[in-house]
């Protein structure tokens, strides 16, 4: 983890706007919020964008992230939500009392942690009718995914184009590729056999941005 930390270190003192990709699924994930929902954990909060949204709509949120490059920008860019938490920590030894939170959200995150450990920690955490949000990257498998690559490089790119222009300045894209070497991804097919078993009822569905979603209720017998 100490390597992966170093790696948004870095992303965050060079690309401080971070992953617009991620951004672009905010609006989906927020559609799951429980009506009654006060209380929310953001688990790799980064520099505190979707963190933002949740506190614009919720009573409290805590928001972790391991870098400490991430939490400064993000409270520094959440100066006026007193209502967010930012916490310098790795998720991994952060004690989660049990249902504690109305949602617990997860963006670009999982793939960095042992994912069956994790999901088991945050479900115990979530409240009864509390909600785990998850939006993360998958590894291709198959022709499918393949052409959906295809589809999804056009939309990328006109992603990019409006965030950082026509090309990422060189220490950027750098700063990706180094992080990237350290990536591995979970396949579609390995993220529906862990929910089947853990989260049974989970509501997953993958996206363009070879990005998936995970949505699950926790019900009160859960």
């Amino acid at each position: 983890m100490s390597t992966i930390q170093e790696d948004f270190d870095r992303i965050a003192l060079v690309s401080p706007d971070g992953a617009t990709h991620n951004d672009h699924y905010h609006n989906f994930l927020l559609r799951y919020l429980p009506s009654n929902c006060l209380e929310a954990l953001d688990i790799g909060c980064g520099t505190g964008s979707f963190a933002r949204c949740l506190a614009e709509r919720l009573q409290h949120v805590t928001a972790l992230d391991l870098s400490p490059e991430m939490i400064r920008i993000a409270r520094e860019r959440s100066a006026n939500f007193l209502n967010i938490d930012f916490k310098l920590a790795d998720v991994r030894n952060w004690v989660l009392a049990d249902e504690s939170f109305d949602c617990i959200a997860s963006i670009a995150t999982l793939h960095h942690l042992p994912i069956e450990e994790m999901l088991l920690k945050m479900k115990a955490a979530l409240k009864p009718g509390g909600v785990l949000l998850i939006l993360d990257l998958f590894e291709p498998a198959g022709l499918a995914d393949s052409f959906a690559n295809l589809l999804a490089l056009p939309v990328s790119t006109v992603l990019r184009l409006r965030h950082h222009g026509l090309l990422p300045q060189r220490e950027v894209r750098a700063a990706w590729t180094a992080h990237e070497r350290h990536d591995s991804y979970s396949t579609m097919s390995e993220v529906h056999t862990l929910a089947e078993r853990i989260l049974p009822g989970a509501k997953i569905r993958k996206h363009l941005l070879w990005r998936y979603s995970l949505v699950w209720e926790k019900k009160s017998d859960g």
